[in-house]
């Protein structure tokens, strides 16, 4: 009687933790694995049996909300899989998040970030029980209105900032707020008012705005979702935004191009040079290409164009101000990877090639053999 008790009883505790894990799935909550990330990774080895000597690897990667990931210990080797939900060790608590990558790629995850075995010391206490689950739920659901009275309480201090995402802990201890500001702000009065309304350890981390833009989405210029919430991985450094008037969103805010080669505009306000004097003659500029960085110069009554490299007509500026002048511009052209070939159309005369009365005499022939 008490073995069919403990069976029955686990199969309701089973249960229980299925219906949570499914309303977490329906409720879409943040970190878990309805929300798409570009962070996500496709486990290929996951088929693929390791050798019998080898024991699995026992550091997993977990993932939580807003694309953050860490690497913990299973030292109990519990057998988990991709998207579990599992209790992690935190800083004076625990935190809950799900299984992102398991096996042999955590490794090679460790090499390329440079990370040895040894300094991974947090640990994974155990798969998510109902209860735990719940709490995750309740905390989750905390964050918006937290978010929001944050925001009224600074705005009463008069800081100069945007809180603009509240991640709180799995166990409700803790809340890290995320937010961007132009300059350097104090906040401590900010952060002692926060601590007696909400009753918890604040944590404040500025991010950038390609951080802000990939933590909440949005649609871009172009009309699609922003590239740094989408695909893009690297936030690179430079400014990405030009001038701050407009709205930064719709008009300034361009990812898209930090794909071109380098950013180009700085030097298409260096190479403002025209016209170059030469005794030859005025080469006239004709094109700019900021992509491959050359600019095409032509004299009067010439087809051709010459390429010269954005540096050498810096130097080329520089040297017409001091009173000296080139002889002759081709002498600068530069020398491109894959020169282009103008193709030349012409006329050809073709008559007395062809025969106009070979349809005639194929008609011929084949009446000749009817006849027959």
């Amino acid at each position: 009687m008490e073995q069919i008790d403990r069976m029955t009883k686990r199969k309701v505790e089973n249960c229980a933790i299925d219906k949570s894990v499914a309303s977490a799935y329906k409720n879409n909550l943040p970190g878990f694995t309805g929300e798409y990330s570009q962070l996500m990774v496709y486990d290929w080895l996951a088929g693929i049996p390791l050798p019998p000597n080898q024991p699995t690897f026992n550091i997993i990667e977990i993932k939580f909300k807003g694309g953050r990931k860490d690497f913990y210990i299973n030292p109990e080797n519990i057998s988990l899989k991709n998207t579990d939900i599992v209790v992690v060790e935190a800083m004076g608590g625990h935190d809950t998040g799900h299984v992102s990558l398991t096996g042999e790629l955590v490794r090679l995850k460790l090499e390329k970030h440079h990370i040895h075995t040894g300094e991974v010391i947090k640990k994974i206490y155990r798969k998510a029980t109902a209860l735990d689950i719940k709490k995750w739920e309740t905390a989750k659901g905390l964050e918006l209105e937290t978010m929001f009275k944050a925001r009224i309480l600074a705005k009463a201090l008069g800081i100069k900032m945007k809180i603009s995402d509240v991640d709180y802990q799995g166990d409700q201890t803790k809340a890290t707020f995320y937010y961007t500001a132009e300059n350097r702000v104090d906040f401590r009065e900010l952060i002692q008012q926060m601590a007696e309304f909400f009753k918890i350890r604040i944590v404040m981390r500025q991010i950038s705005m390609l951080e802000e833009a990939s933590r909440l989405g949005g649609i871009g210029t172009c009309g699609r979702e922003i590239c740094y919430s989408a695909w893009l991985t690297d936030f690179r450094s430079g400014p990405a935004f030009y001038g701050r008037k407009n709205d930064k969103q719709w008009s300034e805010f361009k990812c898209c191009l930090w794909q071109v080669p380098q950013n180009y505009k700085p030097t298409l306000k260096n190479t403002d040079l025209n016209t170059i004097e030469t005794l030859k003659g005025i080469a006239s500029l004709q094109k700019k290409d900021a992509v491959k960085r050359i600019m095409w110069f032509s004299y009067p009554n010439e087809k051709h164009w010459i390429p010269v490299r954005f540096s050498r007509v810096n130097e080329i500026k520089t040297l017409i101000k001091e009173g000296m002048i080139l002889k002759d511009l081709m002498e600068e052209a530069a020398v491109l990877d894959k020169p282009i070939k103008s193709k030349v159309m012409d006329l050809v005369n073709v008559a007395g090639q062809d025969n106009l009365k070979r349809l005639g005499d194929k008609r011929n022939i084949k009446r000749k053999k009817l006849n027959k």
